[in-house]
C-alpha cells in the first residue's frame, strides 16, 4: 500500500477534480448506469420490502402507488446530484457538496450518514446472500441456521471487499453480468405471473386495477408517509453511480446523467414487478410472507427447477449490492481524508490497482463485525433496520437537495430553467425527504409500531437510524479541534462561468 500526496481542496474549474490517485477514465457511461441500478439491488429490495409496504395500515392495494410516490423525491434528488456533479465531480458526493454549500459541519454529517447507512445495510445484504446461497441448493436446514448463514454471509463480504480492492474495472464487469441476470429474471417473473393470473386464476390472485397506482386512493397521510419511508430504501443506492465519478470517462456529466436514468429504470422495474406480485398473491399473500416475498412466489410462479431463477436473482442482487455498497463508502472516506476531515489513513490509494486501500478494507471489517453482531441478536432487528435506513437516506439525500439550491442560489434568477432545475426541483425533493424524516420520527418512535421491543421506550428504527446521526454529531464535535483547518472552511457558491462551460461540454459530448 502507498499513500499518495494529499493536496488541499481548492475551488474547482470546469470539469476538474482534486486528484486522489483513483484510476481516471476507467468507466464508461453504461458502467455508471449499471453500478447505479445494481447498487439498489432491485430483486433483493423487492424481496425484503414489498411485503412490509403492503403491511402498512392503510396502504392495502396501493403498494405500487407507494413506489411511484417514493420515486418522485428520488428523481428530484437525482437532478440535484446531476447538477452538483457538474460543478464538482468529487467522489465524496454529498460530503463535498454540502461542505461547499452549507458548511463543513453539515458536510461532515452528510459523509457520516453515507458511511453508517452503508455499514448498517451490509448486515441485511450478507444475511440474504448467506440464506439464498443455501436455498439455491435447496438446503433448507442450513438456510434456517443462524451459524451457517452467518458464516457464508461473512464469506460474501470478504469476497466482495477483495473485488473492490482489486480494481474498479473488475467491479464494473462483474456488476454488468450480475445485473443482466437479475433484470431478465424479474422481467420473466412479471410476465409469467401476469399470464397465470389472467389465464389460470390461481388461488388468491386478483386482477389489476388503476387504483393500485393512484396515490389519492390512500386515504391516510400517515400510511402514505410510512410507506414512502420504506419506499426510500427500495430506491436507495443509485448514487453509487455518481460516487465513481472520478473514475469515469466524462466525470462532470456522465455519472450525473446516469443517476437520473437509473431512477427512471428503477421505477419501471419496481412498479411492474410489484403489480405482478400483488396480482398473483394478493395483499394477503404478500403480508403473510413479508420477510421474503420473492422466495415465496418463486415456487408458485415458476415450475421446478425454474423456481430457482428467483433465488438466483435475489442472490446475485444481494451480492452485487454488497460490492457496490463498499465502493461509495470507501470513496466517501477517501474524499473526507483528502479534504482533511478525517485521518489521512483513509486517503491511502493502492499504487497499482488505484483503489482506496485502508478505506475499502476497513469497510469490509466493520461490515463483518456489524453483521455478526446484529444477525445473532434478532431477526426483527434486521427487519427494523430497513426502516432505520430510511431515516439516514432521507437525511443525506435531503441534505443534497438543499445543498444544490443553496450552492446555485445566485444562478436561479438568470432563467426559468435554472430556477426549476437548480432550485425548485432539488429543494422540493429535499424538503419532501426531510419532512418524511420528521413525520416518521414520531410514528416509529413508538415501539408499538415496530417489529422489535423498544429501547428505553423508543422504537428500534429511531434508535438505530436517528441514534446513529446523534453519534455522528458527537463525533463531528470531537473532530473539530482535531481537524481545525477543515472546519474553518467557508461556504461557497457556484461559479456561473463554470456552469456554462460544463453544460457546453456536456452538449458537445
Amino acid at each position: 500500500m502507498a499513500t499518495a500526496a494529499i493536496p488541499q481542496p481548492r475551488p474547482v474549474g470546469a470539469g476538474t477534480v482534486i486528484d486522489k490517485g483513483l484510476k481516471t477514465g476507467a468507466l464508461g457511461y453504461v458502467s455508471n448506469v449499471v453500478i447505479a441500478v445494481a447498487s439498489t439491488a432491485p430483486a433483493y429490495s423487492l424481496a425484503a420490502t414489498l411485503g412490509f409496504i403492503a403491511a402498512v395500515g392503510g396502504v392495502g392495494l396501493q403498494s405500487p402507488a407507494i413506489l411511484i410516490v417514493s420515486f418522485i423525491p428520488m428523481l428530484l434528488i437525482a437532478q440535484a446530484y446531476r447538477y452538483l456533479n457538474r460543478a464538482d465531480p468529487d467522489c465524496g458526493t454529498t460530503f463535498a457538496w454540502a461542505t461547499r454549500a452549507l458548511g463543513p459541519g453539515l458536510g461532515w454529517l452528510g459523509g457520516w450518514a453515507i458511511i453508517v447507512s452503508d455499514v448498517i445495510v451490509m448486515a441485511n445484504l450478507a444475511q440474504i446472500a448467506g440464506t439464498y446461497s443455501f436455498l439455491l441448493f435447496r438446503w433448507q436446514s442450513a438456510a434456517a441456521s443462524i451459524g451457517a448463514v452467518t458464516a457464508v454471509g461473512v464469506v460474501w463480504i470478504v469476497v466482495m471487499t477483495w473485488i473492490c480492492y482489486r480494481g474498479i474495472e473488475l467491479s464494473a464487469r462483474l456488476q454488468s453480468a450480475l445485473l443482466t441476470t437479475e433484470v431478465l429474471t424479474l422481467a420473466a417473473f412479471a410476465v409469467v405471473a401476469l399470464i397465470k393470473v389472467y389465464s389460470g386464476h390461481p388461488a388468491g390472485s386478483i386482477h389489476f386495477g388503476l387504483s393500485w397506482i393512484d396515490p389519492l386512493a390512500i386515504k391516510s397521510t400517515g400510511a402514505l408517509v410510512n410507506g414512502v419511508l420504506l419506499g426510500l430504501f427500495i430506491y436507495w443506492g443509485w448514487d453509487s453511480g455518481v460516487a465513481v465519478n472520478e473514475e469515469s470517462e466524462d466525470s462532470a456529466n456522465g455519472p450525473g446523467k446516469a443517476a437520473v436514468v437509473s431512477t427512471l429504470m428503477l421505477v419501471l422495474i419496481y412498479v411492474i414487478v410489484s403489480i405482478a406480485a400483488q396480482a398473483y398473491a394478493g395483499t394477503g399473500g404478500l403480508i403473510a410472507n413479508q420477510s421474503d416475498v420473492l422466495n415465496f412466489l418463486g415456487g408458485k410462479v415458476f415450475p421446478r427447477p425454474l423456481d430457482l431463477l428467483l433465488i438466483v436473482a435475489v442472490l446475485t442482487s444481494a451480492s452485487a449490492s454488497t460490492q457496490t455498497t463498499i465502493l461509495p463508502t470507501a470513496r466517501t472516506t477517501l474524499s473526507m481524508a483528502r479534504w482533511g476531515a478525517v485521518s489521512k489513513s483513509f486517503g491511502r490509494v493502492h499504487p497499482r490497482f488505484q483503489t482506496p486501500t485502508f478505506s475499502t478494507v476497513l469497510m469490509g471489517v466493520l461490515s463483518v463485525i456489524w453483521f455478526v453482531a446484529i444477525v445473532n441478536l434478532s431477526s426483527n432487528v434486521l427487519a427494523d433496520s430497513v426502516t432505520a435506513l430510511g431515516f439516514l437516506i432521507a437525511f443525506y439525500y435531503g441534505l443534497t437537495g438543499v445543498a444544490c439550491a443553496v450552492y446555485y442560489r445566485r444562478e436561479l434568477t438568470r432563467s426559468a430553467k435554472n430556477l426549476v432545475l437548480l432550485g425548485m426541483a432539488p429543494l422540493l425533493g429535499g424538503v419532501m425527504l426531510l419532512g418524511i424524516f420528521v413525520k416518521a420520527l414520531f410514528f416509529y418512535g413508538n415501539p408499538d409500531n415496530t417489529s422489535s421491543p423498544g429501547v428505553f421506550g423508543i422504537g428500534v428504527p429511531v434508535v438505530v437510524g436517528v441514534g446513529s446521526l446523534v453519534i455522528g454529531v458527537v463525533l463531528m464535535l470531537v473532530s473539530r479541534p482535531i481537524f481545525p483547518e477543515f472546519f474553518a472552511r467557508r461556504t461557497e457558491v457556484a461559479d456561473p462561468v463554470l456552469l456554462a462551460e460544463v453544460e457546453a461540454a456536456g452538449r458537445a459530448g
